[in-house]
């Protein structure tokens, strides 16, 4: 799903000069921090999912001349797998230490994307927040404008991030 022609103008770039930042962010935070190399962005053509099921899910908020939030959605098996290659270590407390590698990897992909979103205006960053379970839903209030992006893995799994936002 792309931002609207309003919302590119306001950003000052298209659709396509965004994706391609957003893309080189996540596969150089993916590259440096968690040791995955070999990503492969897969186009979406359908509206971005927001109900998940065996997922964890990390999100930070933007505040400024846009609100919004970045968000990154993944397989617990993977989030399991990204903490230990981030930790170079198996880990023993899964939950503690699985939301933390999540927030942190959310967080610096935040910090990448406001740096492009700045040059069109003053923005802030939130704490992050991570959440998982059975089944949950993610919903932002307000209806934001949406970019998404579906990348796949070597190991045959697969991971989301999200940019929603609103003028």
């Amino acid at each position: 799903m792309a931002f609207s022609n309003r919302m590119l103008a306001k950003l000052n770039m298209s659709q396509d000069a965004l994706e391609k930042k957003m893309i080189r962010d996540v596969k150089h935070v993916f590259t440096t921090v968690v040791g995955m190399e070999d990503l492969l962005y897969v186009p979406l053509a359908a509206d971005p999912m927001s109900h998940f099921s065996d997922c964890i899910s990390g999100m930070v908020g933007l505040t400024g001349e846009y609100n919004g939030m970045t968000s990154i959605h993944v397989s617990k098996r993977m989030a399991r797998m990204m903490t230990e290659r981030m930790l170079d270590a198996m880990i023993r407390d899964e939950h503690d230490d699985i939301e933390d590698a999540l927030g942190e990897i959310a967080n610096i992909i935040a910090g990448s994307f406001k740096q492009h979103l700045m040059e069109s205006g003053d923005l802030r960053i939130t704490t992050p927040s991570v959440m998982d379970g059975k089944r949950y839903a993610v919903h932002v209030t307000r209806k934001p404008e949406v970019t998404t992006m579906l990348f796949a893995t070597d190991d045959d799994d697969w991971f989301m991030v999200a940019l929603a936002l609103e003028v």
